[in-house]
């Protein structure tokens, strides 16, 4: 005979929900080809990423132990709303906001353009 005590709650898969937000191959490949440019700059020397359920991170630093320079953040959910892309300043200003990963990043590109000129 089985008691009450005697199931085991399953979850249903959620198909349409990520285990975690990440970055696309393009995307990443932009990423990285604007830090390999900072970096031969001597702008930044370090980056960081971070993936979780709700967004993805990739920050920039100047050297390791400082906090980050910059940091981008891509939240899918906001995709229907500001956009999905995010850009953060050292200390935590959003400088950035916007659908197109190429926008969001034009003020660095633009700092970049200014380091290499001087």
């Amino acid at each position: 005979m089985s008691g009450a005590g005697d199931f085991t709650l399953v979850p249903f898969p959620r198909p349409n929900v990520p285990a975690q937000v990440g970055f696309d191959r393009v995307e990443l490949t932009r990423i990285l080809d604007l830090y390999g440019r900072m970096v031969a700059a001597g702008e930044w020397r370090d980056y960081a990423m971070d993936f979780t359920r709700d967004y993805a991170v990739f920050a920039a630093y100047r050297r390791t132990a400082d906090v980050p320079q910059m940091r981008l953040e891509k939240r899918p959910a906001l995709r229907n709303r500001q956009g999905m892309w995010a850009l953060f300043g050292e200390h935590g200003q959003v400088l950035k906001r916007g659908h197109d990963l190429s926008g969001v990043l034009a003020p660095v590109e633009r700092r970049l353009m200014k380091a290499v000129e001087n």
